[in-house]
C-alpha cells in the first residue's frame, strides 16, 4: 500500500484532502500537522521523513501570513525556501514522488493576459519571493517534481476571503472591497482533486502547473457573487487598492492560464461560481 505524506494538514488544502482521502482507500494516507513534519526545524524534518517514509508528498504546508512576512523574513524563507529544499532533496534521494503547492504570487502583476507556467516571475512581496526561492530550490534538488501555482484559496476550513466576507457581510451594512487587483479564485476541493488526479494518472510529467478556477475578476466582484449565493443584504462598494494600503504589496493582474494542467492531465476546471456555490450547500 503506497503511503501519502500530506504537510500542513491542518490547513485549507490539507483538511480537503484529508475529506478526500476517504474516496481512496488504497492509500495510507499521513495528514501532518506542525508536530509531526516541523518545518521550521530542518534538521528535525528530515529524521521526521525518515521515520514516515512516504512514497508520495503532497506539499501544502507553508507560511502564508503575507502581511505578517514582511517583518518576518527569516521565517517565512524557513518554511517556504529552506523545508522545500529539505524535502525535494529527501525525495530525489529516496525516489519519492513530490507534489509541491505554490503561488500567484510569485509574479509582480503587470501582465494583461493570463498568465503561463514560462511568464516571468518577478515577486513585489517578502511571501512571494520566498515562495518563488522554494520552487527554485524544489526544481534544483528534485527536478522530477510537479510544482502547482495556484491563486486565492478559500475553503469551508481554514481562514480565508469567501469566510471573511460571510462573517462581515453578517455584522456590517456596507462594506468596501478592492476592484483593481485581478485573479481567479481556487477552491481548495478542486485544487485537492486535482492533486490526486496528478499522482493516479498513468503518467507523471514534471514542471510547473498552473490551477484556480475559470474566470477573470476582482475581489469585489468575488464579494458580490459571494454576497449573492449566502443571500446577504450589505451594501458593497468597490475601492482602487490605493485605499486599502496593507503592509504587503499585491500583484495588480495574477490570472493564471490553466491549459497545461487541462491538457497533459486532463482536467476539467469548474467556473469559479460552480465551485463557490458548493460552500453554500
Amino acid at each position: 500500500m503506497k503511503k501519502i505524506l500530506v504537510t500542513g494538514s491542518t490547513g485549507q488544502l490539507g483538511s480537503e484532502l484529508a475529506e478526500l482521502s476517504a474516496q481512496y482507500p488504497k492509500y495510507q494516507w499521513i495528514f501532518a500537522d506542525r508536530t509531526k513534519i516541523t518545518l521550521d526545524d530542518l534538521k528535525l524534518l528530515n529524521n521526521q521523513l525518515n521515520e514516515i517514509q512516504p512514497d508520495i508528498i503532497l506539499n501544502g504546508g507553508a507560511y502564508t501570513a503575507v502581511d505578517k512576512a514582511e517583518t518576518d523574513k527569516e521565517l517565512a524563507f524557513k518554511i517556504n525556501h529552506l523545508a522545500v529544499e529539505v524535502i525535494a532533496r529527501y525525495t530525489a534521494e529516496n525516489n519519492v514522488k513530490l507534489i509541491h503547492v505554490s503561488t500567484d504570487y510569485v509574479f509582480d502583476g503587470s501582465s494583461s493576459t493570463a498568465l503561463d507556467e514560462k511568464a516571468e516571475t518577478n515577486p513585489i512581496n517578502v511571501y512571494g519571493e520566498s515562495k518563488l526561492a522554494g520552487e527554485i530550490a524544489c526544481m534544483q534538488q528534485n527536478p522530477d517534481s510537479i510544482i502547482i501555482r495556484t491563486s486565492w484559496v478559500y475553503s469551508k476550513y481554514g481562514n480565508n476571503f469567501v469566510k471573511t466576507m460571510q462573517r462581515l457581510m453578517d455584522q456590517r451594512d456596507e462594506l468596501n472591497v478592492v476592484n483593481d487587483q485581478i485573479g481567479s479564485p481556487t477552491y481548495a476541493a478542486d485544487l485537492a482533486q486535482a492533486m490526486v488526479t496528478i499522482f493516479e494518472s498513468a503518467e507523471w510529467i514534471p514542471g510547473i502547473y498552473n490551477f484556480s478556477n475559470e474566470g477573470e475578476i476582482s475581489w469585489y466582484e468575488f464579494a458580490l457573487a459571494i454576497k449573492e449565493f449566502g443571500g446577504y443584504k450589505c451594501n458593497i462598494e468597490g475601492i482602487p487598492t490605493s485605499e486599502y494600503p496593507t503592509p504587503a504589496k499585491r500583484p495588480k493582474f495574477s490570472l493564471l492560464n490553466k491549459e497545461k494542467i487541462k491538457l497533459i492531465y486532463n482536467l476539467d476546471v469548474p467556473y469559479y461560481k460552480e465551485s463557490l456555490k458548493k460552500m453554500f450547500v
